[in-house]
């Protein structure tokens, strides 16, 4: 009985996750501002690492936790120097 909870849990938290990204997937392309389409790039990304590690649920490998970290890294980074672009035009200084 609970692995068919589990697999039912999982199975609604992709669904949602894949109904978040395709609305901020429309809000980066019709963003008014820039800072609109970096923070919905930012929230993209933590949709995707979340994606990520429900799949690794489902399927039980390491590889796709490996895959989340990975994205989470990279993620911050970007998210950090897309701010610093908008607030001086420049990331390397």
């Amino acid at each position: 009985m609970t692995a068919v909870i589990l697999v039912w849990s999982v199975t609604a938290a992709q669904v949602m996750l894949v109904a978040a990204m395709a609305c901020y997937a429309y809000r980066v392309v019709r963003g008014p501002r820039a800072q609109d389409r970096v923070l919905c790039l930012d929230a993209m990304y933590v949709c995707a690492m979340l994606l990520a590690l429900t799949v690794g649920i489902r399927t039980g490998s390491g590889v796709y936790f490996e895959a989340a970290l990975i994205i989470a890294v990279l993620g911050f980074a970007s998210s950090v120097a897309l701010a610093k672009f908008l607030m001086r035009g420049e990331v390397i200084e």
